[in-house]
């Protein structure tokens, strides 16, 4: 059925929420793969480093993905984590359209304060510009 699944992540409620469904999707063929995608937003990273203090952000980050690894990592799926940098919508798009994915899994909402109130808008770019099917979990 999926047998390439992008699964934008970014540690949020949401996201882990999309992971469990995009694995859950996966199991459903033997041969699938999942990418988790990270996206690294350069407005943000000033706010990475300050929150971070002592600690490297690249760590930081990869902390935020932790329970997304080891949950990945039970289900014995297939699956490769990608840091990208740039804004989080279009870098997502772009990155599936490159690689042709069968199906893109995320959030519905992220970890951006002024996304929480509206569709987030992050989903909302990647349903929009996306040429594969997107899933948008709640």
């Amino acid at each position: 059925m999926f047998k390439k699944i992008l699964y934008a992540a970014d540690g949020s409620e949401h996201s882990l929420r999309a992971g469990e469904k995009a694995f859950e999707l996966a199991k459903l063929s033997s041969d699938s793969k999942v990418d988790i995608i990270y996206v690294v937003d350069p407005k943000h990273s000033k706010d990475d480093v300050l929150n971070n203090w002592g600690k490297d952000t690249e760590d930081a980050r990869k902390e935020k993905l932790a329970l997304i690894v080891q949950k990945a990592k039970k289900t014995g799926i297939n699956f490769e984590v990608i840091f990208l940098n740039g804004d989080p919508g279009p870098t997502i798009v772009d990155h599936a359209n490159k690689n042709d994915y069968d199906l893109i899994v995320l959030g519905s909402r992220g970890l951006n304060k002024f996304q929480e109130m509206m569709l987030g808008s992050v989903s909302h770019k990647v349903a929009k510009r996306a040429a594969s099917p997107v899933l948008i979990i709640k």
